[in-house]
């Protein structure tokens, strides 16, 4: 197993699951586990280093806290303040209650919302008779929300939100690969907004769901942080099977079929043998990994391109931020010119995230259309995030503390035709037996499509081998 993020985690706890005597070795290039996932305490405060939960409208997370343990540790977010606000010529306003991503349930709020002008509002009403696309093939997320919905709200609306999930360029990204559901909404109903409307009838949303309320209440996080969940899956292995500052340096196949890695820990080299391998780090280290006995797969690898972020949390007291923070935070459209991508409020989303009367922030600066801001010096960071809150939400004085995280090349970008070039990476690894690829480069970015990635990969190589021969089999040749 080459990487020790949630995905590779997943994958050796569920070969162990499946073949509890095979023997398993994890390799890991950094000193700790967990890959972006880090959390860390500081004078009360509980700070989420790069992801902060995940959602539960898929099985593969929840699924596995329930198997490890964890899941009676899990929070659902704060039932009060349960919408999302946009940014709007420098003022936050809520995003129309009903409003999911690319698709409005409830007509009303849209008519009143300040955020869209009268044709704005009116250009968005008429997707009702927007026709369907004929066109095959692959569309950009932003051509598809403007032809349905208007240049308006896609600047307004969906262009924030997007970006403040995938930190992407929607000119850029794949509906298909990202979103599909929505393409298939299109295809079903002729509209986007008699296709929602529809599915709130079936589902019983109570037209009082404040703002994004019915949306929120899917995710949820462990209560002493997301490192926890990598704490507890570190427990299910052996001491022995966990290697950290440990470099694969080299990758290759013998004419038995066992696959043979050489690697570096901290000035001391190693060899391990095995009959399987699974490699679960991003696709640009997969290519480096495996361009040594495939060059053709290499270079589709390398074709998946990626962004960076950087986060600042900023600690405050709660007399030093004068909104009164009735969401769970904001995203800021391009249209407006801002330095930040979007703020999350972590202490009103979920509890025990920082002190009575005090309130910790998260500002995420870069992205695919900022990346120059994410290789600016901490001081810089730190500076932009608290001169863009004190304009948004009014903060004054120093925070308390500002905790910064840099995460560059970390996400991957799900460009126009990525579902065809992950089909054909697919194809080129399924012809060596044994081999397996997995993480979030190829068919979703979040924690649960995470886990379900690692977790298809363990069963494939099971299987693969109890169909030729014993179950998998690691033997570590140390010091060779």
């Amino acid at each position: 197993m080459v990487g020790g993020g949630i995905t590779g985690l997943a994958a050796a706890h569920r070969v162990l699951e499946i073949e509890p005597t095979a023997e398993v070795t994890l390799l890991e290039a950094s000193a700790r586990l967990g890959g972006v996932i880090e959390t860390v305490r500081r004078d009360g405060f509980l700070v989420e280093r790069s992801a902060d939960n995940f959602i539960t409208n898929v099985p593969w997370a929840v699924d596995l806290c329930q198997r490890i343990g964890l899941a009676d540790q899990l929070l659902p977010t704060s039932s009060q303040q349960r919408n999302a606000m946009v940014v709007h010529n420098g003022r936050l306003e809520k995003i129309p209650p009903g409003f999911m991503l690319l698709a409005p349930s409830r007509i009303w709020p849209l008519l009143t919302t300040p955020i869209l002008s009268p044709w704005g509002k009116l250009r968005l009403l008429a997707e009702y008779f927007v026709p369907r696309r004929k066109a095959g093939g692959d569309e950009s997320l932003a051509s598809f929300a403007r032809r349905r919905l208007g240049r308006e709200t896609f600047d307004r609306i969906v262009q924030p939100l997007v970006g403040g999930i995938y930190t992407a360029d929607p000119e850029k990204l794949s509906l298909q690969a990202t979103l599909p559901r929505f393409l298939d909404m299109e295809r079903r109903h002729g509209s986007l907004i008699r296709g929602a409307l529809r599915q709130s009838a079936i589902s019983g949303d109570e037209p009082s769901d404040n703002g994004s309320g019915a949306r929120y209440r899917l995710f949820v996080t462990p209560r002493d942080g997301l490192t926890s969940l990598v704490d507890a899956l570190a427990k299910q292995l052996s001491a022995d099977t966990v290697r950290l500052n440990t470099k694969v340096e080299k990758l290759t196949r013998d004419s038995a079929g066992s696959w043979r890695i050489e690697t570096s820990s901290q000035g001391s080299e190693a060899k391990l043998e095995c009959d399987a391998l699974i490699v679960a780090v991003g696709a640009t280290s997969a290519a480096s990994i495996v361009r040594q006995f495939d060059g053709e797969l290499a270079s589709k690898l390398g074709q998946i391109p990626y962004a960076g972020t950087a986060i600042v949390s900023l600690a405050f007291r709660r007399d030093q931020i004068r909104h009164p923070l009735d969401g769970f935070g904001f995203v800021v459209p391009a249209i407006e010119n801002r330095r930040i991508l979007a703020g999350s409020f972590s202490s009103v989303k979920f509890a025990g995230r920082a002190p009575q009367d005090a309130v910790l922030v998260r500002v995420f600066i870069g992205g695919a259309c900022q990346s120059e801001l994410v290789d600016l010096p901490d001081d810089e960071l730190r500076k932009i995030a608290c001169e863009e809150l004190a304009a948004l939400l009014g903060t004054t004085g120093p925070p308390l503390f500002a905790d910064i995280s840099r995460w560059p090349a970390s996400m991957p970008q799900y460009h126009l035709g990525h579902g065809e070039l992950v089909a054909e990476i697919e194809t080129s690894a399924s012809r060596w037996p044994g081999f397996a690829l997995a993480g979030n480069a190829y068919h979703g970015v979040g924690i649960p499509n995470c886990i379900h990635s690692g977790q298809q990969a363990a069963e494939r190589m099971i299987a693969a081998l109890n169909a030729t021969g014993p179950p998998l089999v690691t033997k570590a040749n140390p010091g060779q």
